[in-house]
């Protein structure tokens, strides 16, 4: 089975990825900032034991059995957050299926940080499927929980449901006709963070958003969907009026977007910046069908394989800056061909 991230679902021409995770504890035990060595390990030994009754063909990856290259693609690919990396904490783990859709964060801010993913809009799908995960872990550890709070977290603005829903949205027609900002804040006004791709404190590269749930207390699980899903209907909305908006001008945005691809798919050269910025205006000219050239999936390809670790790991060795700007020219010609 192909991973998640190289398939493509509902609205994808806008919603690049979903996934809903789930902060939690295990009772009687330090928070992560507060627990000595010895304690982190206790926490590894509880959660490496019930692996094999949750299921999915999980395994647990010691961060420290991990080459570098490997956790680097796994952070460009939205799996691990670059914070959990730092340092390459020996108690620090990873609990994973083959797909990559379920991903266990063990030892990050909280003990477990439970993650599933999507390609596309999938918010119902993934709430059920992380409290499917979320209950049969709870069969066999006892989470820090309070009937007055709720879930017990590190960070107070988890207390409660511990759910952080994140949407990865792509919106270069409003960046294009200068509304981004303004729907941007309107979104922020609705209890909604902002980020960019790789969460808090990131920046948006090529166009790309995570627009995730504020509220994690006082509220369920099920309102929080129903917010972020009639938010993220409204986004779309407002990023296709827009996309229509630039066909109308059809000769100066046709131009636009077949010069990105010429540039993209004839540079001898590329870095993964200038690539990104000219994936976002390829991936827009594909989705409106102006480019038939490509098509989602060969989109999703260019889009992970552009990036440096991943890039290496396609290629199975370790690579200079000049090398990879000129492996990631050769593998978007490549891709674009086949």
């Amino acid at each position: 089975m192909s991973n998640w991230y190289l398939q493509n679902g509902k609205e994808s021409d806008v919603v690049v990825s979903t996934r809903v995770r789930l902060a939690r504890n295990i009772a009687g035990h330090n928070f992560e900032n507060n627990a000595d060595s010895k304690e982190k390990e206790e926490i590894l030994r509880d959660v490496e034991g019930i692996i094999p009754k949750i299921g999915y063909n999980l395994q647990m990856l010691k961060l420290k059995d991990i080459d570098d290259v490997s956790l680097q693609a796994l952070v460009e690919e939205n799996i691990i957050s670059p914070d959990f990396v730092e340092g390459k904490d020996d108690k620090k783990a990873i609990v994973i299926n083959p797909e990559e859709n379920i991903c266990i964060m063990v030892n990050e801010e909280d003990h477990m940080r439970i993650q599933v993913f999507s390609e596309g809009f999938a918010i119902d799908e993934l709430l059920n499927l992380a409290t499917e995960v979320d209950k049969k872990i709870e069969k066999n550890i006892n989470y820090a929980y309070s009937e007055k709070y709720g879930y017990l977290t590190a960070c107070p603005t988890n207390v409660g449901t511990g759910i952080r829903i994140s949407v990865m949205v792509h919106l270069p027609a409003l960046a294009k006709t200068r509304n981004l900002n303004k729907l941007l804040q309107i979104v922020n006004n609705l209890g909604m963070t902002v980020r960019g791709v790789y969460g808090e404190g990131s920046k948006s590269i090529g166009d790309m958003y995570q627009i995730s749930n504020k509220q994690t207390l006082g509220i369920t699980e099920q309102e929080i969907s129903k917010n972020m899903k009639a938010i993220i209907e409204k986004i779309i909305e407002q990023e296709r009026t827009a996309r229509k908006y630039l066909t109308k001008n059809s000769i100066d945005f046709e131009d636009e977007i077949y010069r990105a691809y010429g540039i993209l798919t004839n540079a001898r050269k590329i870095s993964t910046e200038e690539a990104e910025k000219l994936m976002s205006t390829v991936k827009l000219g594909t989705d409106l069908g102006i480019i038939s050239e490509l098509d989602d999936t060969k989109i999703k390809k260019m889009m992970l394989y552009i990036k440096p670790a991943n890039l290496q790991k396609y290629y199975g060795k370790i690579m200079e800056p000049l090398e990879r700007d000129v492996q990631r020219a050769k593998i978007i010609k490549e891709i674009s061909k086949k």
